[in-house]
């Protein structure tokens, strides 16, 4: 990432390109730009759940887990199940998601040949591939060129935390909370931010390295809701929303 900043003309824009999209939002631009020969593969990394984000797009999608969206864990033996569902999703159009590809790097060659056979031949145009691996320098080259990758590095400063935070919530539920609410949600983000940037420190930011994960975030802000709707209107529930954000939480 600091090499392509400091090296291209523009590379600061080129990183933060999509530092006001949440992931899903990214998701959803990568399947635009998908084919049925052109899988998407994500780098895994520390707190990303790209599992979750695709299950959502699955279903938008109109897609049924265990019908037209195959979600399998790659280990000993699983080379068959992830064939047997390929097969059936480049003939109906189906989406298949394979877990941890990092761990069959010798299966990643018969894959490899696989959809080659399904480009030659012709795939159903609803057919999609997904790819899920550590990163590993055991993957083919053939299948990290055909691919589109993404990861989701950690934000580096208290800015960027920020930011990441604040894009994570849909901005339609942002849009239509009240401006109390709006506020300690902001709040939130902000606490969620220094938690996470203060770990870097070891001792000299906190003693112990405090756990406020992204779903933490995500949980408090529904508390948040459920407390402000049960307001109605009124005074805001300070010392319940400190207790559950500070010391729950």
């Amino acid at each position: 990432t600091n090499f392509i900043r400091n090296t291209l003309p523009d590379g600061l824009s080129y990183i933060e390109c999509d530092s006001t999209l949440n992931s899903l939002e990214i998701l959803e631009s990568c399947l635009a730009d998908s084919t049925p020969t052109t899988p998407i593969y994500f780098i895994l990394s520390p707190g990303a759940n790209v599992v979750a984000d695709l299950d959502k797009k699955a279903e938008e999608n109109g897609l049924h887990k265990g019908v037209s969206y195959h979600n399998v864990s790659m280990g000993q033996g699983q080379d068959v199940v992830a064939m047997t569902c390929l097969e059936t999703a480049h003939r109906n159009g189906h989406w298949v998601i394979l877990n941890n590809v990092h761990l069959m790097p010798r299966w990643l060659v018969e894959l490899e040949k696989k959809l080659d056979e399904y480009a030659a031949e012709g795939s159903h145009e609803k057919f999609r591939v997904f790819l899920t691996s550590d990163p590993s320098n055991t993957i083919p080259i053939g299948i990290l060129n055909r691919c589109i990758k993404l990861t989701n590095e950690p934000p580096a400063g208290l800015k960027a935390n920020l930011k990441r935070a604040w894009c994570f919530f849909p901005k339609d539920y942002i849009e239509e909370a009240d401006s109390k609410t709006k506020s300690i949600l902001f709040g939130l983000c902000h606490f969620h931010s220094v938690i996470m940037e203060r770990k870097q420190f070891g001792p000299m930011g906190y003693n112990m390295k405090y756990p406020f994960s992204i779903g933490d975030l995500r949980d408090s802000a529904t508390c948040l809701q459920n407390y402000m709707d049960n307001s109605t209107g009124g005074k805001i529930p300070w010392q319940d929303l400190k207790y559950i954000f500070g010391e729950i939480m």
